[in-house]
């Protein structure tokens, strides 16, 4: 599943990252890449262990816990801290698949979801695009600041080369409760139609609690805590 997720972030929150990462000092984005990914990687990073990082890694996450559609797709178990990543004009990344384990500290994390939540506006670049792979062809993303792309950790993917400008971004992974990404799309389609049955007919019908019965005993079924 290939998820636009709007207004993850406000636009104060937005500026409130962009200022205080125009203060720090950016290194290669290769200190966090696996061998392969590394050959092909070409941007710059915030240090993962950056106050900075630290203090806008936990606002996203709080602000991912308070977004309903993030918590019903990817139905997640824990989030690695949100890293921040630069392309300035020439720098791109070239196809690859992200490491399937991550570590934070001595916590590991399978990596079930990709997320990028754009930091810079769509007509602050040219280029830049994200492109996602999958069974029905290539995918371009570009998203307004604020809004965030979630999508299966399993993609091959690649940053376009950047023709103009500078885009910014946080980045990050989910292990969710629910490994399999075809179990995760039909959990996330399923409590959508619940969710619109209940505004039509209210939760207490019976058609809605049966399928709310269905949904929790699907998770039940597939996931793993």
């Amino acid at each position: 599943m290939l998820l636009h997720i709007e207004r993850v972030l406000t636009a104060e929150q937005v500026s409130r990252c962009r200022q205080a990462l125009q203060q720090e000092a950016w290194v290669d984005g290769r200190v966090t890449a696996g061998e392969q990914s590394a050959r092909a990687k070409n941007n710059l990073q915030v240090p993962q262990d950056a106050p900075v990082s630290r203090e806008l890694g936990d606002m996203i996450l709080g602000a991912l816990g308070r977004n309903p559609a993030f918590v019903s797709a990817g139905l997640p178990l824990r989030v690695f801290p949100p890293l921040f990543n630069r392309y300035d004009t020439g720098m791109e990344f070239g196809a690859h698949v992200d490491n399937a384990i991550r570590f934070a500290g001595p916590v590991r994390f399978r990596t079930d979801l990709s997320c990028t939540l754009f930091l810079s506006d769509p007509a602050d670049y040219d280029g830049g695009e994200l492109i996602v792979e999958d069974a029905y062809g290539e995918h371009a993303v570009k998203l307004p600041a604020g809004d965030m792309i979630l999508y299966p950790a399993t993609s091959l993917h690649r940053v376009a080369p950047i023709t103009r400008g500078s885009r910014w971004a946080s980045f990050f992974w989910a292990q969710s409760m629910v490994k399999s990404d075809e179990q995760r799309t039909l959990l996330y389609n399923l409590d959508n139609t619940i969710q619109a049955l209940s505004l039509k007919v209210g939760q207490g019908d019976p058609e809605v609690v049966a399928l709310t019965a269905t949904y929790n005993n699907l998770l039940r079924m597939w996931a793993e805590v």
